[in-house]
């Protein structure tokens, strides 16, 4: 109980400061464009209500769910090929290096031109971003298998499918994870860029209409969802890797007490 407590302490802090320090600081502002963040809460229940969460939040969460999958299932599907074949990624890396270089946004555009402006578009973009983290963490990941553990699977004719689920995923697990836990930030930025182009709804477009109609408190608290959307998306990031990975946060726990 006490660890808990600790625990929830250390996470509290830092937030609670900030906050702190945001409301001392603004507390007497009069700037149009910096309100008071006590104003900017008093707006929040009126703006944020639950007519427009299921209109603005739940399409936005449903676009980089979808976007975020795709960009999962690819980046460790592709990734894993390019790193368990010397000459795949011999051929494939100079054109890798290209294409992240890239920057997600400036391909709004070009996308919108063969995707529409529907949410499909929304959904490639986020993928186009996200894809690489996942990827390129993978390919390292699965580079990284212990050639001893790869020996001894060959020579227990532990190979195909088998190899790859016993010992190339479990072993790049932890590498993939990282660019997964990268993937989601960068998704998150990717879903409000994109809701800024010929979007009805979302978060992003929702808070640009705030901007352009000067309502400044409404859009502050428009900032302050997708800050708490974050942060819930990482708490839940955080348990899903806790689960998934607990024989790799045990073996971590028990190497350290062993030193």
């Amino acid at each position: 109980m006490r660890r808990l407590l600790l625990r929830l302490a250390h996470t509290v802090a830092l937030p609670a400061v900030l906050v702190a320090v945001w409301w001392l600081a603004s507390d007497d502002s009069t700037d149009v464009y910096w309100p008071p963040l006590r104003t900017i809460l008093e707006t929040f229940p009126d703006v944020w209500t639950g007519d427009r969460l299921r209109a603005d939040v739940l399409p936005s969460v449903l676009r980089l769910t979808g976007g975020y999958a795709l960009a999962a299932v690819a980046g460790i599907a592709v990734g894993t090929v390019i790193g368990s074949y010397r000459r795949v990624r011999a051929v494939c890396e100079p054109v890798l290096e290209f294409l992240r270089a890239v920057p997600p946004p400036v391909l709004v555009p070009v996308i919108m031109l063969f995707a529409g402006i529907g949410d499909t578009m929304k959904i490639v973009v986020i993928a186009a971003g996200c894809v690489w983290p996942v990827l390129l963490n993978t390919v390292e990941g699965v580079r990284a298998v212990d050639p001893v553990m790869s020996e001894t699977a060959r020579s227990y004719g532990i190979t195909g499918l088998a190899r790859l689920r016993s010992l190339v995923l479990p072993s790049a697990s932890p590498q993939i994870f990282a660019g997964l836990r990268q993937a989601l930030s960068v998704g998150i930025i990717l879903m409000v860029i994109s809701e800024m182009f010929a979007a009805s709804n979302g978060l992003g477009f929702t808070i640009v209409q705030f901007q352009r109609g000067f309502a400044i408190p409404d859009m502050w608290t428009g900032i302050l969802v997708l800050g708490l959307l974050g942060f819930l998306l990482s708490v839940l990031f955080q348990l899903v890797e806790r689960r998934v990975l607990g024989w790799y946060h045990g073996l971590r726990a028990s190497t350290r007490r062993s030193r």
